[in-house]
């Protein structure tokens, strides 16, 4: 076996055996099919990247096609979103469909379903079909109306066409075997009815297909030569061949269904219900919010499209379904970060220094390296003052060796500035520390190639000069859930699991260069973490988001 082969997944492996036992490349067509009752997640990124990765290897076109047959759920917003989050993904689709422009076909094909005896109408009530559906040790037992004549089911499903009956009183359901093993083959409905005006078709249908009758069929339709699907989907195979026999000319490419794992990420649920639950109950502002899993939520985070293509292909394509810690999605966010991002100074919790010796009302511009990344990102001017804010937690009055910071008779580097001296601080009644005195070494300035620049000390500060500082809302995100997997517990609602702290809202300040930063921009705020600007951000306030930080806090506290 080749380098090559041994490097393919099995999803590429199949195309491959396919290639070699009668398929040309030409014949070779994939799609994506979202239902657009919701957001795409980071679940879906791995759908998104297999089947446009395919189609990217095989040069072969791939169809977004949305599986819209549920106008009760369906809306235009999500097919919208759908459309961004891929091509932001940066994804390029051959053609756009959708099943509901197959809704004319695929009634006509159950037409001739009920003409051939291989579907009928029922009209018994959902409980009674239940039951008679059996258990997966004991066969199912015939629907009284199984028997019905073909002139009396093509006559009760025209009515139901036109809407003389209410929902939920009549469906289609193929005749296949109430014996079968499989409980999917069990007769199972092809139409409801639904009295809803759908997002493209408005009120033209009462009726419509359900998911196994219409993806399969509509995978035809485009001469998709592989329906890829999600695990859960296996069990469906067998119908979906069923399906494609009743229509099948030999003349034409017959689509084949093969199944990959999904990929549950730790810490969130991927399940759409349950993020719609989220939205719906105030839990999170809305799909993008940034604490979602949700492409959108992600890409308001902060998070790239390589980023997530990179986690992507790390995690790569499996046969059985597990759990990826977040912690592996933070750590390709980082990666790409450190190679892009501008470094910057802001500081979350801000104390005040004053530097006693440093004369009054002057302003210093420093020069500050954009990125060590990046020869070409260049360097941008830092005003520097008398009064600067620096870190709470990077000062202590008293501290062991090992605390690298500002202490009383200490000395730290200033980023891209100068040696400073801790040599007093002022305290308010309860005892907090407000105000911390200094002087500086004026020939210590970085970069001045003095021998007092030159002189080594341990710890070096972010800080922002008080007198241009921009203030801005910072908005601390941390994992929505407490629990790694939240949604597995029998005895708990994965709502039990909300962490109470995944959003904090604080005021930070930031240096003047950031105070024209558009929505999207990112940065890294040196010695904190990676921020993003929201958009929030308004010309009056300007909104950070944070990425990710620059460790992973969860692996210490764990």
């Amino acid at each position: 076996m080749s380098e090559t082969s041994k490097s393919l997944n099995f999803i590429e492996q199949i195309v491959e055996e396919d290639l070699l036992n009668g398929y040309t490349k030409d014949e070779l067509r994939f799609r994506f099919p979202p239902e657009p009752n919701g957001y795409l997640h980071i679940g879906h990124a791995s759908s998104i990247c297999l089947n446009f990765g395919l189609g990217l290897r095989y040069n072969a076109p791939v169809n977004l096609r949305f599986d819209d047959t549920n106008p009760a759920k369906e809306e235009q917003e999500f097919v919208d979103a759908i459309k961004k989050d891929v091509e932001w993904l940066g994804f390029k689709w051959d053609t756009e469909r959708y099943a509901s422009d197959y809704f004319q076909q695929l009634y006509d094909w159950a037409v001739e379903l009920v003409k051939q005896g291989k579907a009928y109408v029922d009209n018994q009530s959902s409980e009674d079909m239940a039951i008679q559906k059996g258990t997966p040790t004991e066969p199912g037992t015939d629907s009284p109306n199984r028997n019905r004549s073909i002139e009396e089911n093509l006559e009760l499903f025209e009515k139901m066409k036109n809407g003389d009956f209410k929902e939920g009183t009549h469906v289609l359901r193929a005749k296949i075997d109430m014996s079968s093993s499989n409980m999917l083959m069990r007769d199972p409905i092809m139409y409801r009815i639904l009295h809803k005006a759908h997002h493209r078709t408005n009120t033209d249908w009462c009726i419509y297909p359900m998911y196994d009758w219409t993806h399969g069929e509509s995978d035809y339709i485009e001469q998709v030569s592989h329906s890829f699907c999600t695990l859960e989907f296996a069990m469906h195979r067998e119908l979906y061949n069923w399906f494609l026999d009743q229509v099948y000319d030999e003349t034409k490419v017959r689509p084949k269904q093969r199944e990959f794992a999904r990929r549950n990420l730790s810490h969130t649920v991927v399940s759409k219900r349950k993020l719609a639950q989220l939205v719906e109950k105030g839990v999170v502002t809305g799909w993008d919010d940034p604490r979602m899993p949700t492409i959108s939520g992600l890409r308001r985070r902060g998070y790239t499209p390589d980023s997530i293509r990179n986690f992507v292909d790390t995690i790569g394509i499996a046969k059985r379904d597990n759990l990826i810690d977040v912690s592996l999605l933070e750590f390709t966010i980082r990666e790409d970060l450190n190679k892009t991002t501008h470094r910057v100074m802001g500081v979350l919790n801000p104390l005040k220094l004053v530097i006693t010796n440093y004369p009054e009302g002057e302003t210093e511009w420093l020069e500050a390296e954009n990125s060590p990344e990046d020869d070409t990102a260049g360097t941008r001017e830092v005003p520097f003052s008398r009064e600067l804010y620096i870190e709470q937690e990077d000062f202590k009055e008293e501290a062991n060796k090992k605390f690298f910071r500002l202490k009383l008779g200490g000395e730290v580097r200033l980023k891209n500035g100068y040696i400073i001296k801790a040599e007093s601080c002022t305290k308010d009644t309860e005892g907090n520390i407000t105000e911390v005195q200094c002087t500086y070494d004026a020939k210590s300035k970085s970069g001045s190639g003095t021998e007092e620049s030159l002189r080594k000390v341990k710890g070096t500060l972010h800080w922002v000069s008080i007198a241009h500082a921009v203030k801005t809302e910072v908005r601390l995100y941390d994992r929505l859930f407490t629990d790694e997997s939240p949604d597995t517990h029998k005895d708990k609602d994965f709502m039990d699991f909300i962490n109470p702290d995944s959003l904090t809202v604080i005021t930070g300040y930031v240096e003047p260069a950031l105070k024209d930063a558009k929505p999207g921009d990112r940065f890294q705020f040196q010695r904190i973490g990676y921020f993003c600007v929201d958009s929030d951000t308004t010309a009056d306030n300007l909104v950070f988001n944070r990425t990710v930080g620059l460790r992973d806090s969860w692996a210490k506290i764990q």
